[in-house]
């Protein structure tokens, strides 16, 4: 039975995940396929937005975590990229 947080923990209210932020994290890594990024540099590329928008370090690299535990993203070697499934799930978006 699938539930809103398939790993079944909960979220620190302190610390609300926006999914906005996830969502512009995924696209980010996105559309830099087959770019090697590794946190870090995703972070800083997400805070430097033109427009004044940005997001917080903290809320990027929760957000990479959060993708990556829900098999979106893959750490491999220092960098986040990601996975097939994210990938192929971007192509059929595209196709419509």
């Amino acid at each position: 039975m699938a539930t809103e947080n398939p790993r079944d923990r909960e979220r620190d209210p302190a610390t609300p995940q926006e999914p906005k932020v996830e969502c512009a994290a995924l696209a980010f890594l996105i559309d830099r396929y087959p770019d090697r990024l590794t946190i870090p540099q995703v972070s800083r590329a997400m805070n430097t937005k033109p427009g004044g928008g940005s997001e917080s370090g903290d809320e990027v690299e929760r957000a990479i975590r959060e993708l990556v535990g829900a098999g979106l993203l893959h750490c491999q070697g220092g960098y986040v990229l990601p996975t097939r499934a994210a990938l192929y799930f971007e192509r059929l978006e595209a196709d419509d």
